[in-house]
């Protein structure tokens, strides 16, 4: 059969367009490896509206059972898949997966994107017990502490100016030169409780039970430095998951989807939209994700009923 529309993804943003598909009556296929997106890492994340507090893995939870309450009639499931290909036919599209191929007149692409990972040592260890990739999802609770933050781009500045409403003092190790706005670089650095180091090089985490400290050197030292802090902030980018669309769709430099922000349609793709952290959209965030997803849905339902 031929579906009205595929959703591919399982994040919020995947789940946000799945309701609003299924409450529109459109007989769609939603294909999700699994349903965590980046925030299952999160201890508490603070800022999904109307949760005070929730566990990135609870929410991962509550976001499942939403859809799948509205899933009878509509939504055809098909977890544990992974989409692998998207190709274009006649009649729309083949979406091949990790375990079958579907066919829709329409595609929703809300796959997300992958963290690049801090890799030293301890890092592993330490992941999501100090080590972190979410300011507005963690950075509360590290209330009065000292912090780092690894990075020297707009979200690694974003992400510092974030915590230093929070923490006792943050410090940027960034490998090379700074890379964020001008504006954004001048604002974080003014501000007493913030050190920069240029030319560092993170080479280990140290501690116990949670982190102690970070230690690194500099290009022009091989003095180990070691930098006492209980949380380290990484920000030294993503990785889009996207390859499975790249004959399709119009992508960026970063392999980020390029979309119209108007009503989230691909540029230069008909009949596919794509919502979330695997577009090139300003704001990477879950609530943004979602919203962005029902705009798209809203649109795919215009198109649809007026082709």
């Amino acid at each position: 059969m031929t579906y009205d529309l595929a959703i591919l993804g399982g994040g919020p943003a995947g789940v946000a367009a799945g309701v609003y598909a299924a409450r529109k009556r459109l007989k769609t296929v939603f294909i999700t490896k699994d349903w965590n997106g980046q925030s299952t890492i999160s201890e508490g994340v603070e800022n999904w509206i109307g949760d005070i507090k929730i566990s990135g893995i609870d929410l991962s939870k509550r976001l499942e059972s939403h859809l799948k309450a509205y899933a009878p009639g509509f939504i055809d499931v098909k977890e544990g898949e992974l989409a692998t290909e998207l190709a274009k036919t006649p009649g729309g599209f083949k979406i091949t997966s990790s375990k079958g191929a579907y066919e829709a007149r329409t595609i929703l692409i809300a796959t997300g994107s992958s963290r690049r990972k801090l890799e030293i040592p301890g890092a592993g260890e330490y992941d999501n017990r100090g080590i972190v990739y979410c300011a507005s999802c963690d950075g509360p609770l590290f209330a009065g502490q000292d912090v780092a933050v690894i990075g020297g781009g707009n979200a690694a500045f974003e992400t510092a100016a974030q915590l230093l409403a929070y923490s006792k003092s943050v410090t940027m190790l960034v490998r090379s030169d700074f890379k964020a706005d001008p504006v954004t670089i001048d604002k974080v650095l003014a501000n007493p409780k913030l050190k920069a180091v240029k030319g560092a090089v993170p080479k280990e985490v140290r501690g116990g039970k949670f982190i102690i400290g970070l230690v690194y050197t500099t290009k022009d030292s091989d003095k180990d430095v070691l930098l006492p802090v209980t949380g380290i902030f990484v920000e030294i980018g993503s990785i889009p998951n996207t390859d499975f669309a790249k004959n399709v769709v119009k992508m960026d430099p970063y392999n980020r989807i390029i979309v119209d922000p108007m009503d989230q349609r691909v540029v230069g793709a008909e009949g596919i939209w794509a919502a979330g952290d695997c577009t090139d959209g300003l704001y990477h965030q879950n609530n943004i994700a979602a919203g962005d997803a029902v705009k798209a849905i809203e649109n795919i339902y215009l198109y649809l009923h007026t082709q």
